[in-house]
């Protein structure tokens, strides 16, 4: 069953087409990739998705409601979530801070910004529990800004999941982490699976087809092909296009 449907979307900037009548779906405990070329429009896909960035045409459909007119808060209380293509933390409160604030967001309290997190226990043990996820239990007192890039990607993951979601929405989770941080990252993303539905964008060949339940290959704003793993790496249209004749 769907748990994502993304019907016809489209998103111009004049006569630039980002995304050019996006068709696809995620079913329900996948993990579904969409791969393609620099400025093929997957991050604005995701923008689109998240409610970040409005929609000029088509509609998204989140479990059985549509969701094409809300905004990012009212998407996230319905158990939408993403992660940035670009690292997103508070660099000088603590790790635990930072995921005990997207607990009190969820939770729908007032943030009376920041010094009651530090003395609320139910927060603070639902934060710990997603820093345990993602490895990160032992760093909770640590300052977020003093941490590796591949541990910033480990919190903004732990993060993400401490808003609970049905869906989670990674954008490029393992740009500019080491070979080390990646393999970590592929575990914990790959212990998700089941759990969690994930909709992956990622330029790293290997993590995607190690981890893809299913892919879509977006080309000029457009997908041209999902499928398998197996045979999107056999399509002649997406070796053409992307993959390259040798892959």
């Amino acid at each position: 069953m769907s748990l994502l449907s993304v019907q016809n979307l489209c998103k111009s900037y004049g006569a630039l087409k980002v995304t050019d009548d996006v068709s696809l779906s995620v079913e329900d405990g996948e993990l579904h990739a969409v791969i393609g070329p620099n400025g093929a429009g997957k991050t604005t896909l995701i923008a689109q998705l998240s409610g970040q960035l409005a929609c000029d045409r088509g509609r998204v459909v989140f479990g059985a409601e549509d969701i094409t007119a809300l905004k990012m808060p009212a998407r996230v209380r319905r158990g939408l979530s993403r992660s940035f293509q670009i690292t997103s933390i508070l660099p000088g409160f603590s790790v635990l801070e930072n995921v005990a604030t997207a607990v009190q967001a969820r939770s729908g309290s007032s943030f009376r910004f920041f010094a009651p997190v530090a003395g609320e226990a139910a927060l603070n043990d639902q934060a710990h529990a997603a820093l345990a996820r993602v490895g990160l239990q032992d760093s909770a007192g640590q300052r977020a800004g003093s941490l590796s890039h591949g541990e910033k990607r480990q919190l903004e993951l732990a993060i993400a999941l401490a808003t609970q979601p049905r869906l989670l929405l990674l954008d490029e989770p393992l740009a500019g982490t080491s070979g080390a941080e990646a393999e970590r990252l592929v575990q914990v993303i790959d212990s998700l699976k089941g759990e969690v539905t994930v909709l992956l964008i990622e330029h790293d060949m290997d993590a995607v087809f190690a981890l893809a339940d299913r892919i879509s290959v977006l080309v000029y704003g457009q997908v041209i092909a999902t499928g398998a793993p197996a045979e999107i790496r056999s399509d002649a249209q997406v070796r053409r296009a992307y993959l390259g004749e040798d892959a």
